[in-house]
Protein backbone atom coordinates (compact mmCIF):
# COMPACT_ATOMS: atom_id res chain seq x y z
CA UNK A 1 0.00 0.00 0.00
CA UNK A 2 1.24 3.82 -1.14
CA UNK A 3 1.15 6.09 2.26
CA UNK A 4 -1.04 8.74 1.86
CA UNK A 5 0.97 12.07 2.16
CA UNK A 6 0.51 13.75 5.29
CA UNK A 7 0.09 17.05 5.28
CA UNK A 8 -0.47 19.88 8.04
CA UNK A 9 -1.90 23.52 6.56
CA UNK A 10 -0.85 26.21 9.56
CA UNK A 11 -3.22 29.49 8.27
CA UNK A 12 -4.95 31.76 10.17
CA UNK A 13 -7.22 32.47 7.59
CA UNK A 14 -9.99 30.03 8.17
CA UNK A 15 -12.02 30.27 4.94
CA UNK A 16 -8.95 29.51 3.36
CA UNK A 17 -7.24 27.15 5.55
CA UNK A 18 -10.81 25.14 5.21
CA UNK A 19 -10.15 25.10 1.39
CA UNK A 20 -6.85 23.99 1.19
CA UNK A 21 -7.66 20.98 3.23
CA UNK A 22 -11.01 19.99 1.78
CA UNK A 23 -10.06 20.52 -1.72
CA UNK A 24 -6.25 18.43 -0.54
CA UNK A 25 -7.87 15.68 1.06
CA UNK A 26 -9.82 15.18 -2.31
CA UNK A 27 -6.55 14.91 -4.23
CA UNK A 28 -5.77 12.08 -1.77
CA UNK A 29 -3.87 13.52 1.04
CA UNK A 30 -4.16 12.96 4.64
CA UNK A 31 -4.32 16.71 5.81
CA UNK A 32 -4.70 18.40 9.31
CA UNK A 33 -5.37 22.31 9.90
CA UNK A 34 -3.57 24.45 12.29
CA UNK A 35 -5.27 28.33 13.21
CA UNK A 36 -2.16 29.70 14.30
CA UNK A 37 1.88 29.07 14.90
CA UNK A 38 1.34 28.10 18.16
CA UNK A 39 -0.98 25.24 17.60
CA UNK A 40 0.99 24.22 14.37
CA UNK A 41 4.13 23.65 16.40
CA UNK A 42 1.73 21.62 19.00
CA UNK A 43 0.72 19.33 16.09
CA UNK A 44 4.31 19.00 15.25
CA UNK A 45 4.98 17.70 18.10
CA UNK A 46 2.26 15.10 18.49
CA UNK A 47 2.41 14.06 14.91
CA UNK A 48 4.79 12.99 11.96
CA UNK A 49 3.80 15.42 9.24
CA UNK A 50 5.26 14.77 5.48
CA UNK A 51 4.59 18.65 4.53
CA UNK A 52 3.53 21.47 6.35
CA UNK A 53 1.95 24.45 4.57
CA UNK A 54 2.97 27.82 6.64
CA UNK A 55 1.63 30.55 6.43
CA UNK A 56 4.94 33.52 7.13
CA UNK A 57 1.91 35.90 9.05
CA UNK A 58 -0.12 33.89 12.05
CA UNK A 59 -0.81 35.07 16.07
CA UNK A 60 1.02 33.25 19.15
CA UNK A 61 4.15 32.20 16.62
CA UNK A 62 5.19 33.91 13.27
CA UNK A 63 6.20 31.37 10.72
CA UNK A 64 9.42 32.05 10.53
CA UNK A 65 9.55 31.87 14.72
CA UNK A 66 8.21 27.76 13.58
CA UNK A 67 10.45 27.56 11.57
CA UNK A 68 13.49 28.14 13.68
CA UNK A 69 11.79 26.14 16.27
CA UNK A 70 11.81 22.99 13.76
CA UNK A 71 15.35 23.43 13.61
CA UNK A 72 15.83 21.47 16.98
CA UNK A 73 13.64 18.30 15.89
CA UNK A 74 16.08 15.09 15.17
CA UNK A 75 13.64 14.69 12.01
CA UNK A 76 10.87 17.36 10.41
CA UNK A 77 8.43 17.99 7.64
CA UNK A 78 9.37 19.89 4.50
CA UNK A 79 8.25 22.75 4.31
CA UNK A 80 5.95 25.08 1.64
CA UNK A 81 5.99 28.68 3.01
CA UNK A 82 2.84 31.06 1.34
CA UNK A 83 3.31 34.34 1.81
CA UNK A 84 1.50 37.94 0.64
CA UNK A 85 3.57 39.59 -2.28
CA UNK A 86 5.00 42.41 -0.13
CA UNK A 87 6.85 40.17 1.88
CA UNK A 88 8.87 37.91 -0.28
CA UNK A 89 12.30 38.69 1.66
CA UNK A 90 10.84 37.19 4.46
CA UNK A 91 10.10 34.00 2.15
CA UNK A 92 13.78 34.06 0.69
CA UNK A 93 14.84 34.03 4.32
CA UNK A 94 12.74 31.01 4.96
CA UNK A 95 14.34 29.31 2.39
CA UNK A 96 17.51 29.83 4.02
CA UNK A 97 15.86 28.56 7.20
CA UNK A 98 15.20 24.89 5.22
CA UNK A 99 12.22 25.75 3.71
CA UNK A 100 11.36 23.53 0.54
CA UNK A 101 10.13 26.37 -1.78
CA UNK A 102 7.44 29.23 -1.25
CA UNK A 103 4.36 30.60 -3.27
CA UNK A 104 2.72 34.40 -2.92
CA UNK A 105 -0.56 34.37 -2.32
CA UNK A 106 -3.46 33.60 -3.54
CA UNK A 107 -1.45 30.25 -5.23
CA UNK A 108 -3.16 27.79 -7.50
CA UNK A 109 -4.17 24.77 -6.23
CA UNK A 110 -2.90 22.85 -8.93
CA UNK A 111 0.91 24.42 -7.90
CA UNK A 112 0.62 23.71 -4.31
CA UNK A 113 -0.36 20.33 -4.44
CA UNK A 114 2.39 19.82 -7.25
CA UNK A 115 4.74 21.16 -4.97
CA UNK A 116 3.68 19.11 -2.04
CA UNK A 117 4.14 15.94 -4.11
CA UNK A 118 8.16 16.87 -5.00
CA UNK A 119 8.38 17.90 -1.10
CA UNK A 120 7.31 14.76 -0.06
CA UNK A 121 9.32 13.09 -2.45
CA UNK A 122 12.47 15.13 -1.17
CA UNK A 123 11.96 13.93 2.06
CA UNK A 124 11.79 10.02 1.45
CA UNK A 125 14.92 10.64 -0.50
CA UNK A 126 16.83 12.04 1.94
CA UNK A 127 15.44 9.45 4.82
CA UNK A 128 17.17 6.57 2.27
CA UNK A 129 20.11 8.35 1.77
CA UNK A 130 20.71 8.27 5.59
CA UNK A 131 19.88 5.08 5.50
CA UNK A 132 22.35 4.09 3.03
CA UNK A 133 25.06 6.23 4.07
CA UNK A 134 24.59 4.58 7.68
CA UNK A 135 25.09 0.60 6.11
CA UNK A 136 27.75 1.76 4.07
CA UNK A 137 29.93 3.36 7.00
CA UNK A 138 30.06 -0.23 8.27
CA UNK A 139 27.07 -1.05 9.67
CA UNK A 140 27.05 -4.62 10.69
CA UNK A 141 25.88 -7.10 8.38
CA UNK A 142 22.73 -8.74 9.12
CA UNK A 143 22.19 -6.46 12.70
CA UNK A 144 24.93 -7.95 14.25
CA UNK A 145 24.05 -11.67 13.14
CA UNK A 146 26.84 -14.00 13.96
CA UNK A 147 26.73 -17.83 12.19
CA UNK A 148 28.91 -20.79 10.73
CA UNK A 149 25.80 -23.18 10.43
CA UNK A 150 24.69 -24.06 7.11
CA UNK A 151 20.96 -23.95 8.64
CA UNK A 152 21.67 -19.64 9.80
CA UNK A 153 23.10 -19.14 6.38
CA UNK A 154 19.90 -20.47 4.61
CA UNK A 155 18.04 -18.06 7.07
CA UNK A 156 19.82 -15.47 6.20
CA UNK A 157 19.33 -16.16 2.27
CA UNK A 158 15.70 -15.93 3.22
CA UNK A 159 16.06 -12.37 4.53
CA UNK A 160 18.18 -11.30 1.27
CA UNK A 161 14.80 -11.95 -0.57
CA UNK A 162 11.83 -11.24 1.53
CA UNK A 163 13.65 -8.16 3.38
CA UNK A 164 12.96 -5.75 0.08
CA UNK A 165 9.02 -6.72 0.28
CA UNK A 166 6.41 -5.39 2.33
CA UNK A 167 5.32 -8.94 3.20
CA UNK A 168 4.35 -9.72 6.50
CA UNK A 169 7.33 -12.11 8.11
CA UNK A 170 6.02 -14.57 11.11
CA UNK A 171 9.35 -15.51 12.96
CA UNK A 172 9.62 -18.63 14.86
CA UNK A 173 11.81 -20.15 17.07
CA UNK A 174 12.15 -21.31 21.12
CA UNK A 175 13.26 -18.26 23.68
CA UNK A 176 16.52 -16.78 22.92
CA UNK A 177 17.10 -17.88 19.27
CA UNK A 178 17.51 -14.24 18.44
CA UNK A 179 14.02 -13.57 16.90
CA UNK A 180 14.52 -9.63 17.08
CA UNK A 181 17.86 -9.62 15.52
CA UNK A 182 16.07 -11.05 12.55
CA UNK A 183 13.66 -8.48 12.88
CA UNK A 184 15.92 -5.81 13.08
CA UNK A 185 17.72 -7.55 9.79
CA UNK A 186 14.73 -7.72 8.00
CA UNK A 187 13.82 -3.99 8.58
CA UNK A 188 17.95 -2.62 7.82
CA UNK A 189 17.92 -4.25 4.62
CA UNK A 190 14.16 -3.38 3.33
CA UNK A 191 13.68 0.00 2.07
CA UNK A 192 12.18 1.24 5.01
CA UNK A 193 15.48 1.03 6.91
CA UNK A 194 15.69 5.25 7.09
CA UNK A 195 11.94 5.23 8.90
CA UNK A 196 11.32 3.50 12.47
CA UNK A 197 11.61 -0.01 13.75
CA UNK A 198 9.33 0.04 17.04
CA UNK A 199 9.33 -3.44 18.83
CA UNK A 200 6.91 -4.65 21.17
CA UNK A 201 6.65 -7.19 23.53
CA UNK A 202 2.55 -8.20 23.45
CA UNK A 203 3.29 -10.55 26.86
CA UNK A 204 4.50 -8.19 28.55
CA UNK A 205 1.67 -5.82 28.94
CA UNK A 206 -2.32 -6.61 30.02
CA UNK A 207 -4.81 -6.14 26.73
CA UNK A 208 -5.51 -2.31 27.69
CA UNK A 209 -2.43 -1.14 28.32
CA UNK A 210 -1.24 -3.03 24.92
CA UNK A 211 -3.78 -1.31 23.14
CA UNK A 212 -3.03 2.12 24.77
CA UNK A 213 0.47 1.16 23.54
CA UNK A 214 -0.23 0.39 20.28
CA UNK A 215 -3.04 2.73 18.58
CA UNK A 216 -2.58 5.81 21.48
CA UNK A 217 -5.04 7.85 23.15
CA UNK A 218 -6.55 11.07 23.26
CA UNK A 219 -6.24 13.64 25.95
CA UNK A 220 -9.01 12.28 28.36
CA UNK A 221 -10.06 9.03 27.09
CA UNK A 222 -9.04 7.25 30.58
CA UNK A 223 -8.48 8.21 34.03
CA UNK A 224 -4.79 8.97 33.66
CA UNK A 225 -4.76 10.16 30.71
CA UNK A 226 -3.40 14.22 30.89
CA UNK A 227 -2.21 14.16 27.46
CA UNK A 228 -2.87 12.96 23.57
CA UNK A 229 -0.39 10.15 23.41
CA UNK A 230 1.09 8.57 19.79
CA UNK A 231 0.18 4.86 19.80
CA UNK A 232 3.75 2.66 18.41
CA UNK A 233 1.37 1.97 15.61
CA UNK A 234 1.55 5.90 14.46
CA UNK A 235 5.27 5.79 15.27
CA UNK A 236 5.77 3.18 12.95
CA UNK A 237 4.42 4.99 10.14
CA UNK A 238 6.29 4.13 7.39
CA UNK A 239 8.79 1.85 8.83
CA UNK A 240 8.70 -1.85 10.61
CA UNK A 241 6.45 -2.64 13.36
CA UNK A 242 7.64 -5.26 15.32
CA UNK A 243 5.05 -7.31 17.47
CA UNK A 244 7.14 -9.78 19.57
CA UNK A 245 5.63 -13.02 21.23
CA UNK A 246 2.47 -12.55 19.70
CA UNK A 247 0.96 -15.64 21.08
CA UNK A 248 0.37 -14.21 24.09
CA UNK A 249 -1.52 -10.97 22.36
CA UNK A 250 -5.16 -11.39 24.19
CA UNK A 251 -8.38 -12.25 21.50
CA UNK A 252 -9.55 -8.60 22.08
CA UNK A 253 -6.74 -7.27 21.22
CA UNK A 254 -5.76 -9.82 18.16
CA UNK A 255 -9.56 -8.19 16.33
CA UNK A 256 -8.57 -4.65 16.91
CA UNK A 257 -5.11 -5.61 15.18
CA UNK A 258 -6.39 -7.44 12.47
CA UNK A 259 -8.75 -4.69 11.59
CA UNK A 260 -5.91 -2.15 11.10
CA UNK A 261 -3.75 -4.38 9.16
CA UNK A 262 -6.78 -5.06 6.63
CA UNK A 263 -8.03 -1.62 6.74
CA UNK A 264 -4.52 0.60 7.18
CA UNK A 265 -6.58 2.96 9.48
CA UNK A 266 -6.83 3.25 12.89
CA UNK A 267 -8.66 5.02 16.25
CA UNK A 268 -6.60 5.99 18.80
CA UNK A 269 -8.35 5.22 21.92
CA UNK A 270 -10.87 7.95 22.26
CA UNK A 271 -10.52 9.48 19.54
CA UNK A 272 -13.72 10.09 16.79
CA UNK A 273 -11.27 10.22 13.63
CA UNK A 274 -9.32 7.80 12.21
CA UNK A 275 -6.22 7.46 10.97
CA UNK A 276 -4.14 6.41 8.23
CA UNK A 277 -0.70 4.28 8.56
CA UNK A 278 1.29 2.50 6.78
CA UNK A 279 3.98 -0.07 8.73
CA UNK A 280 5.49 -3.25 7.00
CA UNK A 281 4.52 -5.76 9.79
CA UNK A 282 6.89 -8.29 11.49
CA UNK A 283 6.10 -10.97 14.12
CA UNK A 284 7.71 -13.45 15.98
CA UNK A 285 6.44 -15.99 18.89
CA UNK A 286 8.10 -19.28 20.67
CA UNK A 287 4.33 -20.49 20.76
CA UNK A 288 3.29 -23.59 18.88
CA UNK A 289 -0.29 -21.10 17.25
CA UNK A 290 -1.41 -24.12 14.94
CA UNK A 291 -2.08 -26.10 18.90
CA UNK A 292 -3.42 -22.12 20.06
CA UNK A 293 -5.64 -21.63 17.29
CA UNK A 294 -7.12 -25.26 17.97
CA UNK A 295 -7.47 -24.33 21.87
CA UNK A 296 -10.04 -21.26 20.56
CA UNK A 297 -6.38 -18.93 22.10
CA UNK A 298 -5.57 -17.11 18.99
CA UNK A 299 -7.62 -16.08 15.62
CA UNK A 300 -7.15 -17.88 12.65
CA UNK A 301 -7.63 -15.26 10.20
CA UNK A 302 -5.09 -12.89 12.15
CA UNK A 303 -2.69 -16.28 11.21
CA UNK A 304 -3.10 -16.13 7.56
CA UNK A 305 -2.38 -11.96 7.93
CA UNK A 306 0.86 -12.42 9.56
CA UNK A 307 2.10 -15.71 8.28
CA UNK A 308 3.06 -14.74 4.52
CA UNK A 309 6.76 -15.54 4.93
CA UNK A 310 7.87 -18.16 8.02
CA UNK A 311 11.23 -18.10 9.30
CA UNK A 312 12.10 -20.80 11.58
CA UNK A 313 15.14 -19.77 13.90
CA UNK A 314 16.96 -23.43 15.08
CA UNK A 315 17.81 -23.59 18.67
CA UNK A 316 21.50 -23.27 19.49
CA UNK A 317 21.96 -26.63 20.49
CA UNK A 318 21.24 -27.54 16.39
CA UNK A 319 23.63 -25.10 15.16
CA UNK A 320 26.85 -26.29 18.08
CA UNK A 321 29.01 -24.62 15.62
CA UNK A 322 27.95 -21.15 16.36
CA UNK A 323 28.51 -21.64 20.16
CA UNK A 324 32.52 -21.16 20.13
CA UNK A 325 32.08 -18.06 17.64
CA UNK A 326 29.01 -16.61 19.32
CA UNK A 327 31.31 -17.11 22.96
CA UNK A 328 34.28 -15.22 21.68
CA UNK A 329 32.20 -12.18 20.40
CA UNK A 330 30.48 -11.98 24.18
CA UNK A 331 34.00 -12.30 25.85
CA UNK A 332 34.39 -8.93 23.61
CA UNK A 333 31.52 -7.41 24.68
CA UNK A 334 32.26 -8.13 28.28
CA UNK A 335 35.69 -7.11 28.02
CA UNK A 336 34.51 -3.87 30.28
CA UNK A 337 34.33 -6.41 33.17
CA UNK A 338 37.99 -7.24 32.51
CA UNK A 339 40.29 -9.31 29.51
CA UNK A 340 39.10 -13.00 29.92
CA UNK A 341 39.84 -15.87 27.63
CA UNK A 342 38.00 -19.29 27.72
CA UNK A 343 40.42 -22.48 28.10
CA UNK A 344 39.64 -25.42 26.13
CA UNK A 345 38.08 -27.26 28.46
CA UNK A 346 36.02 -24.48 29.54
CA UNK A 347 35.34 -24.13 25.72
CA UNK A 348 34.58 -27.98 25.58
CA UNK A 349 31.86 -27.59 28.26
CA UNK A 350 29.96 -24.59 26.81
CA UNK A 351 29.83 -27.06 23.10
CA UNK A 352 28.39 -29.85 25.03
CA UNK A 353 25.61 -27.88 26.87
CA UNK A 354 21.85 -28.18 25.06
CA UNK A 355 21.48 -24.32 26.46
CA UNK A 356 17.81 -24.57 26.91
CA UNK A 357 17.86 -20.92 27.00
CA UNK A 358 19.64 -20.35 23.66
CA UNK A 359 21.77 -17.44 22.56
CA UNK A 360 20.59 -15.52 25.04
CA UNK A 361 21.79 -17.78 27.92
CA UNK A 362 24.66 -18.06 26.76
CA UNK A 363 25.47 -14.21 26.92
CA UNK A 364 24.44 -14.07 30.47
CA UNK A 365 26.60 -17.65 31.04
CA UNK A 366 29.93 -15.53 29.62
CA UNK A 367 29.20 -12.36 31.32
CA UNK A 368 28.89 -14.44 34.63
CA UNK A 369 31.81 -16.03 34.08
CA UNK A 370 33.88 -13.12 33.04
CA UNK A 371 32.74 -11.63 36.33
CA UNK A 372 33.43 -14.16 38.98
CA UNK A 373 36.35 -15.78 37.36
CA UNK A 374 39.59 -14.38 39.30
CA UNK A 375 42.42 -15.31 37.00
CA UNK A 376 42.85 -14.47 33.07
CA UNK A 377 41.47 -18.00 31.82
CA UNK A 378 37.73 -19.19 32.44
CA UNK A 379 38.00 -22.63 33.92
CA UNK A 380 34.98 -25.14 33.65
CA UNK A 381 34.73 -24.61 37.87
CA UNK A 382 33.98 -21.20 36.77
CA UNK A 383 30.84 -21.96 35.22
CA UNK A 384 27.71 -22.22 36.31
CA UNK A 385 27.68 -26.04 37.50
CA UNK A 386 24.85 -26.91 34.84
CA UNK A 387 27.42 -26.14 32.11
CA UNK A 388 30.56 -28.12 33.77
CA UNK A 389 30.78 -30.73 30.93
CA UNK A 390 26.87 -32.03 31.29
CA UNK A 391 27.19 -32.18 35.69
CA UNK A 392 23.63 -31.48 36.64
CA UNK A 393 22.86 -28.24 39.48
CA UNK A 394 22.01 -30.05 42.36
CA UNK A 395 18.44 -29.35 43.07
CA UNK A 396 16.64 -27.31 45.85
CA UNK A 397 16.24 -28.92 49.20
CA UNK A 398 13.07 -30.78 50.04
CA UNK A 399 11.02 -28.52 52.13
CA UNK A 400 13.07 -25.47 50.73
CA UNK A 401 11.84 -22.19 50.06
CA UNK A 402 13.09 -22.85 46.54
CA UNK A 403 11.70 -25.83 46.29
CA UNK A 404 8.33 -24.52 47.45
CA UNK A 405 8.57 -21.91 45.28
CA UNK A 406 9.58 -24.09 42.04
CA UNK A 407 6.75 -26.21 42.83
CA UNK A 408 4.24 -22.99 43.06
CA UNK A 409 5.84 -21.72 39.20
CA UNK A 410 4.87 -25.55 37.94
CA UNK A 411 1.43 -25.25 39.62
CA UNK A 412 0.68 -22.14 37.72
CA UNK A 413 2.16 -22.86 34.22
CA UNK A 414 0.09 -25.73 33.83
CA UNK A 415 -2.83 -24.30 35.56
CA UNK A 416 -2.60 -21.45 32.23
CA UNK A 417 -1.10 -24.26 29.79
CA UNK A 418 2.47 -22.96 29.64
CA UNK A 419 1.54 -19.59 28.49
CA UNK A 420 4.06 -17.41 30.40
CA UNK A 421 2.44 -14.00 30.29
CA UNK A 422 -0.27 -15.42 32.15
CA UNK A 423 1.54 -17.52 34.66
CA UNK A 424 3.71 -13.75 35.27
CA UNK A 425 0.43 -12.24 35.69
CA UNK A 426 -0.88 -14.37 38.20
CA UNK A 427 2.52 -14.74 40.25
CA UNK A 428 3.01 -10.97 40.03
CA UNK A 429 6.53 -11.10 38.25
CA UNK A 430 7.80 -9.70 35.44
CA UNK A 431 8.25 -12.29 32.38
CA UNK A 432 11.55 -12.13 32.29
CA UNK A 433 11.91 -12.65 35.44
CA UNK A 434 9.66 -15.94 35.50
CA UNK A 435 12.27 -17.49 32.63
CA UNK A 436 15.14 -16.73 34.55
CA UNK A 437 13.32 -18.68 37.53
CA UNK A 438 12.03 -21.58 35.15
CA UNK A 439 15.54 -21.32 33.77
CA UNK A 440 17.24 -21.39 37.20
CA UNK A 441 14.68 -24.09 38.42
CA UNK A 442 14.87 -26.61 35.17
CA UNK A 443 11.16 -26.38 34.95
CA UNK A 444 10.90 -26.56 31.24
CA UNK A 445 11.79 -30.49 31.85
CA UNK A 446 9.07 -30.78 34.40
CA UNK A 447 6.59 -28.74 33.26
CA UNK A 448 4.65 -32.19 31.29
CA UNK A 449 5.31 -34.70 33.74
Amino acid sequence: MTRQIRVLVADDEKNLRELLIRELARKGHEVDGAADGAEALARLRETAYDVLVLDMKMPRLEGIELLRELQTFPEHPQVIVTTGFAEVPTAVEAMKLGAYDYLTKPAKLEELELLIRKAAEKGRLIRENVALRTRLDGGEPFAGILTRSPKMQEILRVIDRVAPTDSAVLILGESGTGKELVARAIHERSARAARAFVPIHCGALPGGVLESELFGHERGAFTGAVATKPGLIELADGGTLFLDEIGEMEPDSQVKLLRVLEAGAFFRVGATRSRSVDVRLVTATNRDLAEAMRAGQFRQDLYFRINTIAVHLPPLRERREDIALLALHFLEQSAAYGRKRLSPKAMACLEAYDWPGNVRELRHAIERAVILTQGEEIQPEDLLPDIQCGTPAAAPAPGSLEELERQHIISILRQVGGHRGKASALLGIDPKTLYRKILAYHITRDLHK
